[in-house]
């Protein structure tokens, strides 16, 4: 339901979109200039292409996401050139694509002003409807087994071996990790915000590599891999991540696949074995000896195919823990590649289908996440309904409930703001580091107020299907409680100690108006670079030592779309250190008995 739904829903944008709501909604570069082609080390022609205008809407392209180029007529009209690439790597304004063959390039070449779009990634659901097949159809061998013990009634089984000590881990973050050990099968990670999963998980890696040669570490995004494996390699891990990171840094890029594979000793060779290809070809056609020079070009590729095979075997034995996304875990070089144990990080963001990818290579299954927090991306709300987003992890927490470990000392927030989420997610379990507990910016100060705005005229606007809701009276009132702490705390003081602020709202409308006041005002250029604004969404796994949150929903009748998903909101308040201050309609709000609980539990610390 959710492939046809996506596809259809890409058809219509494609057809009906205006061209200036595509590039606002971050899905569309026009125009873009192209810049140099070549190929990379990987054999792939790429071309390089940079946007011109409107450099301060955030995009949505990343790694491995298939894109089409277009062109405008003069009525409006847009005209697709008949290739899909797939982006390779990209920053802010710059991106370097993967083009099918070289004639896609001279389609390029010979078009005047262009433009480029994200196109339907149909790969992705290829490989999920394969999973799914492999794993339904599965019969007497550990895939079948693994699925017969997270659905079925095959019970988990363990390995009985004393504890392992970890004095410098708190109680439960040592019971994970032994769980983790201790697991023949399977064993989940569960970690509130705060708690040190990824410390936890690495831990458990570096624990399992004593015991198994390599492993394999998912997740979701591309943003994940790339955090767990920078944490890997600060504990000296060798990781070998297939595919591009995110957040394109040097430290990053350098244990690439890609990166790696060029930097081989054989790999020069390789290259004019390649080039050598490629100039016969352009012969071939203006020749008379055709036979002789294919006969050429056979025996080079047979030589180039036997060096890549050992520049594989080499990458492959020198790692010790193999990164990619779950999609990316079916990726050609990792065919025929098994592993003792898979490690899915983020594992409540992720569909089932998509784990199962990664499951099938692996003997044994650890999963790290908060199914409390954000739940995975489903586009059709039919499919929401039907159970699509009901994940693997959530599966196994209640079919599975011994393989659970919780974590329960959290290091980020003063406990009054950490206080509702635990009693409300967690059954009151959690509870604050003692260097945490009481910390605050300003003496005697409340860790978290509920500015209610109603009677103050702020009345949300309906802003089209994708953008939702907007509230401008209270946007603009968000930013004047910022500007008023800010000059509580004193403006030196706030630079001094490099205080960071974060602004965050459920709706992307109500995101970019907030930028756009922040931005306007001169107050805030000495402090733009503390001041992080995005969607609850944006914020997946990040702190801030002060919170704002705009709720933006004010309206008679009590609506209050989806901020009925209470997990969204579990990860908007939990982000803070040491100040939330919540901006919303207490009469809208309170009819739904989560907000009621909340504003009396804040209304009590008062």
């Amino acid at each position: 339901m959710e492939y046809a739904y996506e596809k259809e829903q890409f058809r219509q944008q494609t057809e009906l979109m205006g061209i200036g709501r595509k590039i606002k909604r971050g899905m569309c570069w026009y125009p873009i200039n192209v810049g140099r082609s070549y190929y990379n080390a990987l054999n792939q022609l790429v071309v390089e292409v940079e946007r011109r205008e409107d450099k301060e809407i955030e995009h949505l392209f990343e790694y491995g996401r298939p894109v089409c180029f277009f062109t405008q007529e003069l009525s409006g009209k847009l005209n697709y050139l008949n290739f899909v690439a797939t982006v390779n790597y990209v920053d802010e304004d710059r991106m370097v694509v993967i083009f099918p063959n070289v004639d896609a390039l001279f389609m390029l070449q010979r078009s005047e002003v262009l433009g480029v779009q994200l196109y339907f990634d149909e790969t992705s659901y290829r490989l999920m409807f394969e999973a799914l097949k492999q794993v339904i159809s599965a019969k007497n061998n550990r895939l079948a087994e693994l699925r017969d013990i997270f659905h079925g009634t095959q019970p988990a089984s363990t390995f009985s071996f004393q504890p392992v000590r970890f004095p410098w881990l708190n109680c439960t973050q040592e019971e994970a990790v032994n769980k983790v050990l201790h697991a023949k099968d399977v064993a989940i990670v569960h970690g509130p915000p705060g708690t040190g999963k990824t410390t936890t998980l690495v831990e458990a890696i570096y624990e399992t590599l004593h015991r198994e040669n390599q492993v394999l570490v998912c997740a979701q995004s591309n943003m994940a891999v790339d955090w767990i494996s920078e944490k890997l390699v600060d504990r000296g891990v060798s990781v070998l991540r297939i595919g591009n990171p995110s957040r394109v840094n040097d430290k990053m890029l350098s244990f690439t696949y890609e990166r790696r594979f060029e930097s081989h000793p054989d790999y020069t060779q390789l290259w004019s074995i390649r080039k050598a290809i490629r100039e016969l070809y352009g012969r071939i056609r203006k020749s008379s000896d055709r036979e002789q020079i294919r006969t050429k070009i056979n025996s080079l590729k047979d030589r180039a195919t036997e060096l890549e095979i050992r520049i594989n075997e080499a990458l492959f034995s020198e790692a010790r823990v193999i990164a990619c996304t779950l999609v990316g875990s079916a990726n050609r070089i990792l065919t025929g590649q098994k592993f003792g144990t898979v490690f899915i990080d983020e594992a409540a963001q992720a569909l089932e289908a998509a784990c199962w990818i990664a499951i099938r290579k692996a003997d044994r299954v650890i999963l790290a996440g908060d199914h409390c927090q954000l739940p995975p991306t489903v586009k059709d709300p039919q499919a929401l309904r039907a159970g699509l987003g009901y994940t693997l992890m959530q599966s196994i927490v209640k079919n599975r409930p011994e393989t659970v470990s919780l974590l329960k000392v959290q290091y980020r927030m003063n406990d009054e703001i950490m206080r509702f989420s635990s009693n409300w997610f967690y059954g009151g379990m959690l509870e604050s580091a003692p260097e945490v507990k009481y910390r605050s910016i300003l003496d005697f100060d409340t860790p978290i107020e509920w500015v209610n705005t109603e009677g103050m005229d702020c009345n949300e606007e309906f802003v089209g299907e994708n953008y939702g809701r907007i509230n401008k009276p209270e946007a603009e009132l968000s930013v004047a409680q910022l500007k008023a702490y800010i000059l509580k705390i004193g403006k030196e003081r706030f630079l001094e100690e490099k205080i960071d602020v974060g602004l965050i709202s459920p709706y992307k409308a109500q995101v970019q108006y907030l930028r756009q006041l922040i931005r306007k005002d001169n107050f805030f250029k000495p402090y733009r670079s503390a001041i992080t604004i995005n969607t609850v969404d944006g914020f997946q796994g990040q702190e801030r030592d002060v919170i704002l949150i705009s709720l933006v929903r004010a309206n008679e009748e009590g609506q209050i779309g989806f901020l009925n998903d209470l997990r969204r909101m579990n990860v908007a308040i939990t982000r803070a250190r040491m100040k939330l201050i919540i901006l919303g309609d207490v009469s809208t709000l309170t009819r739904h008995t989560f907000y009621a609980e909340l504003y009396r539990y804040i209304e009590d610390l008062h």
